[in-house]
């Protein structure tokens, strides 16, 4: 047996342990999920070939609500306030890694163990390179997870299917001009689905764009920012700074209703609170007609069969799409800034003539 420890938003615990066995059983990885509701992680012991096996055959882009993980390497419990490094050193001795997180759930209680991770980062740090535990060019990440600075959980990620950000989180800044921080949703998005060598092309000043439910502006910012021009669909009052802009234009109607004028649309971005299977018919309708190339929306959740329901949605929009000559590439992600819903990726790689 292997263990894995998989970081998630506290509360969406049971929707993180269904998604991983559901993904893992499909690669004929089979196991069991330990699960404490609102602890903000999981652990999953499942039955492998080979050490890792799971960092192999599934990538952490690919799991919803998975923030961050990691293989379990050793536990250390009752470890003394005097000396916690040697035993760490010595359960490491033999291995290598490029560096050290120190990780902790994102919990008040977790939080706690945040000013402890501090003051322990620097002498552990060195302490490993001393012994050559640390180098460069090694492929893994070492996490040291705490629940309590006296039990501590030795992990190890591969670099190329793990999170760059410390617990999975990339934690950005609201802006004051921002009509709302819904804004850092789409904000978080982008960063997340669009790779940083092809923003310049997808994301291109004076693109065209849409911006269904926009009301009073937090999507329609980002879009602002970036310097696209912005159909702005909602009954909703629009934020008066984003129309000074000259880049917006508000059509006062219902989201589900409305269709652009002209096949110029790049982007279509949905944040509509409404039932997740009909948004999602939305957007491939969207993606069918043409009216737009890639869509960013988010699905609200109901607050149990939360996994399921994302399924649901994307069995909605295969479907839909199944009967038409479409390319195109579908994903999602809880991302940090959402709460009872998440972020979806569609888009359109190739269209071909029939």
């Amino acid at each position: 047996m292997s263990d894995y420890i998989l970081y998630c938003r506290p509360g969406f615990e049971k929707d993180l342990a269904a998604e991983i066995q559901d993904k893992a059983a499909m690669k004929e990885i089979y196991g069991f999920c330990k699960v404490k509701e609102n602890e903000g992680f999981i652990e999953f012991s499942a039955t492998e070939a080979e050490n890792g096996l799971l960092f192999k055959l599934i990538k952490l882009q690919d799991v919803i609500f998975c923030r961050q993980w990691f293989r379990v390497v050793s536990r250390l419990e009752e470890l003394t306030e005097g000396d916690r490094i040697t035993p760490i050193v010595e359960a490491l001795n033999g291995e290598e890694f490029s560096h050290v997180s120190i990780d902790y759930p994102d919990t008040n209680n977790g939080k706690e163990m945040a000013k402890f991770a501090k003051k322990f980062t620097l002498p552990l740090t060195k302490a490993l390179e001393k012994k050559r535990i640390l180098r460069r060019g090694a492929k893994r990440a070492l996490h040291l997870f705490l629940q309590e600075s006296s039990h501590i959980i030795l992990g190890a990620s591969v670099l190329t299917n793990s999170s760059a950000h410390h617990l999975g989180i990339h934690r950005l800044k609201a802006s004051k001009n921002a009509p709302s921080r819904s804004s850092l949703k789409l904000e978080e998005a982008f960063l997340y689905f669009v790779p940083p060598e092809e923003r310049e092309t997808r994301l291109a000043s004076s693109m065209q764009s849409v911006d269904l439910g926009a009301s009073p502006g937090g999507w329609t910012y980002q879009l602002v920012q970036l310097g696209m021009f912005v159909a702005a669909v909602d009954n909703g009052a629009m934020d008066t700074r984003l129309m000074d802009t000259g880049q917006v234009k508000h059509f006062q109607e219902d989201g589900f209703a409305f269709k652009p004028r002209k096949k110029n649309v790049h982007w279509l971005v949905c944040d509509m609170v409404e039932k997740p299977t009909k948004v999602a018919r939305l957007m491939a309708n969207w993606l069918i007609n043409g009216d737009c190339q890639e869509a960013i929306f988010n699905l609200k959740l109901p607050m149990k069969q939360r996994y399921q329901s994302v399924k649901d949605s994307f069995q909605t929009i295969e479907e839909k799409l199944s009967d038409h000559d479409i390319r195109y590439s579908l994903v999602a992600k809880h991302l940090y800034h959402d709460r009872e819903e998440v972020t979806v990726h569609l888009r359109c790689i190739a269209r071909y003539d029939k």
